[in-house]
């Protein structure tokens, strides 16, 4: 790719700032305008105190050539010629004092604005992983694809700040650039060309680490994970019995190893052409000091000037470069939103219709599958086929067989985890396709094998099933009561109240429960209930999985 090309595609990324930018404006309008206003009023103060800078010396100068009315300092004072020198002072102290004020203030703000656009981004990306396929967050890639948006959420929340820096910065350019294009015009364009080499360098080495952050995604998620198995609560018992710490750490070190030496190539590579560039850089700014000294070695301007323009091209220099290479940060920052927004970017192909079907209250007919094949994505061999099965309403059917014979995908689909490859299932005659998502996925209780154990109360985790019925704490009682897990919550401290897991502090093991042998053939029940029927009492003596009960009218559980 040809330098141009490269350039035109790496500032291509910029294309994102306006998503970002509305995203930003929908956290918090009021944040927003006021850092507007605070850096704008602050942009353009510098130039303000060169230019009283000036004049104090213009009249310094001015007055050293007059006689003195003496050598006390009462006697200039009451002369009435500092009179004006004074108040010169006095103003460029204000300015110095109201810029420092509103650089506080638009820091505070700006990190207002920065955690609440955290927040929002971050329930944003929760919502819309909300809507998304189950299939979607089990393929590799799109874990990948994932990992990646859920990291520039709170990573990349530095960026709303280099973006209102950048704009400060540049309308103190402009307001320099009047005062200085007046004396030498061509030394503005002398140094922005002077930073043009930088600027390309950092667009460059930014786009390279984008590469290698994005092709080490993989690797990145095995460190992590290596990382949390060697140092969590949950694995410690299993690392020590297993002897896996060594096993643990090697794989921990190889991989790491391997990214920290393509890290530090990159590095070397960009701090050797930055040294260069910076040189070049260097050079144009003391050459354009030279020629405003000689100026005033020829009279052409005054000391006051000369303070003026080399203060201005120390400042206008820092500003370029910084403007310039901000705009390469800027655009390899913009690079990595592509990862954001294209998650948001992702549409699930199981969706409630636009019509939804009311669900049967209460079922009649039953639930039916006809002819149901369903394959995994990238799966050769089918994990059902031409399957066949009527449940009666009011019916108990229990589905038996080995691990991997299809029966929790079966239940998925019932539950419209997935949709059927071939086929269809139907309640009392109605596609599951033509209800509302949430309405159907609320009448049917699941605990699968590998169900999760949440880090709440005893009382919310009972409200899983039923989770807008979490006040309820009658109704949650009775479920608890009718699984027998209100055995356990006597026993907890707090009772409903009480945090359990040991993630967090005060939190408790609610039961130790057995696990099945994993080579056991499992089971899974399906009942259907009318909605005047109610579920029987279990008999079983309540363990782990049925500490965790569910307040739905639609139950499924290990026989």
């Amino acid at each position: 790719m040809n330098p141009i090309a490269a350039f035109r595609d790496r500032l291509g990324t910029l294309r994102n700032l306006p998503k970002l930018f509305r995203l930003v404006w929908r956290t918090s309008p009021t944040l927003n305008l006021a850092t507007v206003a605070l850096r704008l009023i602050r942009a353009l103060l510098p130039a303000a105190a060169l230019y009283v800078g000036k004049l104090i010396i213009d009249l310094v100068v001015a007055e050293s050539k007059l006689p003195h009315p003496s050598l006390g300092f009462g006697d200039w004072m009451t002369s009435g010629r500092l009179d004006h020198i004074v108040l010169l002072v006095l103003a460029e102290a204000g300015l110095g004092i109201v810029s420092d004020l509103l650089g506080r203030a638009s820091a505070f703000v700006g990190d207002l604005l920065g955690q609440r656009y955290s927040d929002s981004a971050s329930l944003a990306l929760m919502r819309h992983a909300a809507t998304l396929d189950l299939e979607q967050f089990e393929s590799a890639d799109q874990q990948d694809r994932l990992d990646r948006a859920r990291r520039q959420v709170t990573g990349r929340a530095s960026i709303l700040q280099l973006v209102f820096g950048q704009a400060q910065d540049a309308v103190t350019v402009v307001a320099l650039a009047i005062g200085f294009a007046a004396y030498a015009p061509w030394l503005l364009l002398l140094l922005t060309l002077a930073l043009v080499p930088a600027t390309l360098g950092e667009l460059h080495f930014n786009r390279e680490g984008y590469r290698l952050a994005f092709g080490r995604t993989p690797e990145r998620r095995q460190v992590d994970y290596f990382r949390y198995l060697g140092a969590s609560v949950e694995t410690a018992k299993e690392i020590k019995l297993f002897g896996l710490e060594r096993f643990l750490s090697d794989r921990y070190a190889g991989l790491s190893d391997v990214m920290y030496g393509e890290t530090r190539r990159l590095a070397a590579r960009r701090a050797l052409w930055g040294g260069l560039f910076a040189t070049i850089s260097a050079l144009s700014y003391y050459a354009g000091y030279a020629s405003i000294l000689w100026r005033t070695l020829e009279g052409a301007i005054t000391i006051g000037d000369l303070g003026f323009l080399a203060g201005s091209l120390l400042r206008l220099r820092s500003l370029l470069e910084g403007l310039l290479l901000g705009l390469s940060q800027l655009a390899a920052q913009a690079v990595y939103l592509d990862d954001l927004f294209s998650f948001f970017d992702i549409v699930p192909a199981i969706r409630s219709p636009d019509e939804p079907h009311a669900f049967p209250v209460p079922i009649r007919g039953g639930i039916r599958f006809e002819d149901v094949g369903f394959r995994y994505i990238g799966a050769e061999r089918w994990a059902v086929r031409h399957l066949d099965l009527d449940i009666r309403a009011g019916e108990v059917v229990a589905l038996v067989g080995e691990n991997g014979a299809g029966k929790t995908t079966i239940v998925k689909l019932l539950s419209r985890l997935y949709d059927p490859t071939e086929g269809r299932i139907t309640i009392d005659g109605i596609d599951l396709r033509a209800f509302d998502l949430e309405d159907l996925r609320t009448r049917i209780a699941l605990i699968l094998q590998d169900f999760v154990r949440y880090s709440f109360s005893a009382s919310e985790n009972i409200a899983v099933g039923a989770i807008a019925q979490a006040d309820d704490d009658a109704r949650i009682a009775d479920a608890a009561e009718r699984a027998l897990a209100d055995r356990v919550i006597d026993r907890l401290p707090l009772g409903y109240a009480q945090p359990l897991g040991r993630r967090f502090k005060d939190s408790v093991e609610a039961a130790n429960g057995r696990r099945s042998p994993s080579h056991a053939p499992t089971c899974v029940t399906v009942t259907s209930w009318s909605s005047t029927s109610r579920p029987p009492r279990s008999t079983r003596e309540p363990s782990t999985t049925s500490s965790y009960a569910s307040a739905s009218s639609l139950a499924d559980a290990p026989a």
